[in-house]
């Protein structure tokens, strides 16, 4: 009897994000997994993550053995509340496309929680089994991001309630980082650990990433990603470019939430060694690495932020740059570990950017290992294969 799993992804191709990138590609080894004995109803959003960024895509496709559904939900600029407004219209309107249909599995990728209670609201009231898949931990994320204790306190504390029915029904989940370990200790029976991944784009280019002229000035250092709190880069890149003038010119791509934030800092400081541009597609964004000096990787200093492990890790390891990352906690010591020629420094120590900086030499480094350990294909085959037994 044919299976029928369904796959909610507040992301998915063609927008531009980790989460669009991890599922697009998961949502398909899934797919090649199940062969002919089942399939999978994709639901989804329209691109949404960047308001910068226009893309287009259809509201239905069909193809082999999943289907792709796309809900529209409003503009948005990645705020919290704007968030919660956008995830109740695809809350309801999931409701509404699965209302006639049977399931045997829910897999539910959430970073900020929403999508996983969405899953286990489903999977719980049709008494089937549900798969997380957990990219972020939204509870202690709020932490840094309401400052209004009296709001902050009983948020997080009803939170953490949802959280624990949600990962105790869950049959599986997958943490996208070793680093929430501690937090997901009571559900550690059910754990696995399939981290992000580096893409075929990406692969290529460590063979065309030539050896920098370690003589350029200025270094051309590069940040592709959201701009947001949990990035802090106005904390770091106007302060670093201001005291290093014309040694350095920063290129920073993306949007987010503390964009303007950074955009005014730049403006009152009247720096033009900064370069601020709208998100671009990939066959672009490679172009801008391999015009870099140094990949840029920052994470803000909140206690939230050090068990994370940015997805731009896997990226940039795999373009063949030197990198350089202000961050702490586990992705210091993942970096560490399996990109051992990089430079990291305290986040927000814009003092210890500027020292390496001015110091410094950049030349290629060797990745091979690192790629063939963490190619998508790879972590993806292994994590199909694991959804895939859940119905089996």
């Amino acid at each position: 009897m044919s299976k029928r799993i369904l796959y909610l992804t507040f992301y998915f191709e063609p927008d531009l994000c980790a989460g669009s990138f991890r599922n697009s590609q998961l949502a398909k080894d899934v797919a090649l997994r199940l062969n002919e004995v089942g399939v999978i109803d994709i639901i989804t959003t329209m691109p949404n993550r960047y308001n910068t960024y226009k893309v287009k895509a259809e509201y239905f496709e069909s193809k082999n053995n999943y289907t792709i559904q796309r809900i529209k939900i409003p503009l948005h600029k990645s705020g919290i509340w704007d968030q919660i407004n956008s995830f109740r219209v695809y809350f309801s309107g999931v409701l509404r496309l699965i209302n006639k249909n049977e399931y045997d599995l829910v897999f539910a990728s959430s970073s900020r929680f929403f999508t996983a209670f969405l899953g286990y609201y489903i999977a719980s009231r049709r008494s089937i089994p549900l798969y997380l898949d957990i990219r972020d931990i939204f509870s202690e994320n709020i932490k840094g991001a309401i400052n209004n204790i009296f709001l902050r306190l009983p948020l997080v504390a009803f939170l953490k309630v949802v959280e624990r029915r949600v990962f105790k029904y869950a049959k599986y989940i997958n943490l996208i980082s070793p680093g929430f370990t501690d937090y997901f200790s009571p559900y550690q029976s059910k754990c696995f650990y399939f981290t992000n991944g580096i893409d075929d784009d990406f692969i290529s280019v460590n063979h065309r990433a030539v050896k920098n002229n370690s003589n350029s000035v200025p270094k051309i250092i590069t940040y592709a990603g959201n701009i947001g709190e949990g990035q802090g880069l106005e904390k770091i890149i106007p302060l670093t470019a201001q005291k290093l003038q014309e040694k350095v010119h920063f290129i920073v791509i993306g949007d987010g939430g503390t964009k303007d934030k950074l955009s005014k800092s730049l403006n009152d400081l009247r720096l033009k060694n900064v370069e601020l541009i709208e998100p671009v597609n990939r066959t672009r964004l490679i172009e801008y690495y391999l015009k870099s000096n140094y990949l840029l990787i920052h994470l803000n200093d909140m206690d939230a932020f050090k068990s994370v492990l940015p997805s731009k890790v896997f990226e940039y390891g795999a373009i063949g740059k030197p990198i350089i990352a202000g961050v702490s906690g586990y992705a210091k010591e993942f970096i560490e570990e399996q990109l051992p020629d990089s430079f990291i420094f305290r986040p927000c120590r814009w003092e210890e950017l500027v020292e390496f900086l001015e110091t410094d030499n950049p030349i290629k480094p060797q990745r091979d290992k690192f790629i063939e350990r963490f190619k998508r294909s790879n972590v993806n085959r292994a994590m199909a294969t694991s959804i895939v037994s859940t119905i089996e």
